[in-house]
């Protein structure tokens, strides 16, 4: 009797883990194929992108295949803005020296300042910037260039084409070692000193 009650045991103890073990694996069947149905939605939704960017590569590709619209400026009227802005700046150009003539006219009239140093030497012009006197000038170079300004000149482009030639000159420094001088208001023909840093 013994033999059999044990018989039986072992015979249930191994349906039992038969099922177990059934169970256990149609999880992981379940798992499984819940993942193949996720990788298959994954692999749907590549192929829709990929058919959606394949379109919009076509459709680049007509755009560039077809000619341009006549929306943008062609040649001739890019020559014709051109000569307008050329035109606009010569106006523009015959305005300033109208006013700076008128500007130096008034300046001859008032008594000018301005004539009577326009013959100062480079010597006299250093003296005055670094002399006793003129405490609250700030230190220049004793050494430069007279210049002469020509009609439409900026001091930054005085100080662009100085420094093409190798003086180390910047427009602060021009402005300070011509303490009368008033940069956005330059006279033709008047007599500037360009200090030269590097001047020994």
């Amino acid at each position: 009797m013994r033999k059999i009650s044990l018989w039986l045991f072992i015979l249930m103890f191994t349906v039992a883990l038969a099922r177990a073990q059934d169970a256990a694996t149609q999880q992981q069947l379940d798992k499984l194929s819940g993942q193949i149905q996720d990788l298959q939605a994954a692999q749907e939704l590549q192929g829709k992108r990929l058919d959606a960017l394949a379109k919009q590569i076509s459709d680049l590709a007509d755009k560039v295949n077809t000619p341009a619209a006549s929306t943008g400026a062609s040649a001739d009227d890019l020559k014709s803005l051109a000569t307008q802005v050329q035109e606009i700046d010569q106006k523009r150009q015959a305005d300033r020296e109208l006013i700076l003539k008128q500007i130096e006219n008034l300046g001859k009239i008032s008594g000018g300042s301005g004539t009577g140093h326009k013959s100062k030497s480079v010597a006299d012009t250093t003296a005055t910037t670094s002399g006793a006197d003129n405490s609250t000038a700030p230190a220049v170079p004793q050494k430069g260039y007279e210049y002469t300004i020509a009609s439409g000149d900026t001091v930054s482009a005085i100080a662009k084409a100085y420094r093409a030639q190798g003086v180390k000159v910047t427009t602060a420094q021009i402005i300070a070692a011509n303490p009368k001088l008033n940069p956005n208001a330059l006279i033709a023909g008047k007599k500037i000193f360009i200090p030269d840093a590097n001047a020994k």
